[in-house]
């Protein structure tokens, strides 16, 4: 059974290792799940480097994330079966298989697209807890945010497009305006100088309700000098590493709130009951093809150091994706 291990923190293309041990039998109750694929997240890269709001203790196998197909069960397990695809939401989730309590994976339903529902973790579940946990939005009200082009961004695209809530999309590169468009985007606009006026500029002075960042820096500072009274920004990463200097003219006359929002922090947090509904959620609208998410490269675990290496990568168009037992 191969699996990736890293034993230092820096960077992924140097400290990742892949690696062999012998299959593990299985204990009553437990399952036997070949791995189909595993993204590449930038907070996995981020906490292999040592530069995440957690440090992991090492040795760790990376991995979020991912999709599995139940290949064996034990004695005592009545809820999955052989063949059944399963949500890997355990983490160390990029290496052949994993064997655990049967209760440790999540039944997925025989409909959708593997790949798609190997992403349903983070990204979707991001993307619709900060549409719905922040502001009460309405149909025909505006929001902006940065990085309209990463995944949790075509997300929210596609989720607001769905309510009928109209987004201003801030890209760091030309040539993504028609992409993000046929998503459902309202405004794409390229990050820059003058990009409030820009913003005031193509929705008419409309009223902006929420910000949704997470790249930080002068683009923070544009949007929420773009908000209206009373409004919101949400923060919830840092891909330019650059503070921002925060506007305190806004913060103070304009009454804007500054909040932040991190998924462990919710899974700490949220009670059974709201994580079942969220999951419940993303996981039909995956499903049925409601919202997905663009794929760049697809790389197997022996070509680890080069599928790290394109996910760090600027330009790139879309997650990469680890596939030790392709569909």
């Amino acid at each position: 059974m191969k699996y990736v291990e890293f034993t230092e923190l820096g960077n992924p293309a140097d400290v990742l290792v892949l690696k062999d041990a012998p299959e593990t039998s299985l204990s009553s109750g437990q399952v036997r799940v070949k791995v189909l694929a595993a993204p590449i997240h930038p907070a996995s890269l981020l906490q292999i480097a040592g530069q995440y709001g957690t440090i992991p203790d090492l040795p760790e196998i990376p991995g979020s994330e991912g999709i599995g197909r139940v290949s064996e069960v034990a004695e005592g397990v009545g809820q999955l079966k052989v063949g059944q695809r399963v949500m890997l939401a355990g983490g160390s989730t990029w290496q052949e298989e994993i064997v655990g309590p049967a209760d440790q994976f999540v039944p997925l339903p025989d409909v959708g697209d593997t790949e798609q529902l190997s992403m349903l973790t983070v990204n979707p579940l991001t993307a619709l807890l900060i549409l719905s946990s922040f502001v009460e939005l309405n149909e025909g009200d505006w929001i902006v945010q940065s990085a309209a082009n990463s995944a949790v961004g075509e997300y929210i695209i596609q989720l607001a497009k769905q309510r009928g809530i109209r987004t201003v999309n801030i890209v760091r590169r030309e040539g993504l305006a028609d992409k993000l468009k046929a998503l459902g985007a309202d405004v794409v606009l390229v990050d820059g100088p003058d990009l409030e006026e820009r913003i005031g500029d193509a929705i008419d002075g409309a009223q902006v309700a929420m910000a949704i960042d997470c790249v930080g820096g002068d683009v923070f500072v544009s949007m929420v000098e773009s908000l209206s009274f009373g409004a919101t920004i949400v923060s919830y990463g840092a891909l330019s590493k650059q503070p921002p200097s925060l506007p305190l003219i806004s913060v103070i006359f304009n009454d804007v709130r500054v909040r932040g929002f991190w998924l462990s922090k919710w899974f700490e947090t949220a009670s059974p009951e709201d994580k079942q509904a969220a999951f419940g959620q993303v996981i039909n609208l995956v499903a049925r093809g409601d919202i997905a998410a663009e794929i760049d490269s697809r790389f197997p675990l022996e070509e680890i150091k080069a599928a790290v290496t394109r996910a760090a990568e600027s330009g790139r168009d879309g997650k990469v994706l680890i596939v030790p037992n392709p569909a």
